[in-house]
């Protein structure tokens, strides 16, 4: 199951999971449109490719929640 992490890598932007526009590589590293975009859809981190990350309903999350941990570093 992805984490469905809560923020952008690159820039902080939230992302929450019910909403599309995130972007993950196959580590689940995770961007917003614009900064995968600008990275060319491929991943800082290990060169990976940056696919659209699916959307996980609100329903869902109650039994299966999403990640809360951010993962921007200012």
């Amino acid at each position: 199951m992805l984490e469905m992490r809560p923020d952008c890598e690159r820039c902080g932007a939230d992302l929450p999971a019910e909403v599309g526009g995130a972007f993950v590589c196959s580590f689940e590293c995770t961007f917003c449109a614009p900064c995968a975009d600008a990275l060319d859809e491929a991943c800082p981190n290990c060169g990976g490719e940056l696919l659209d990350r699916p959307t996980r309903s609100k329903a869902l999350q109650a039994k299966f929640p999403a990640s809360t941990v951010r993962k921007f570093a200012s």
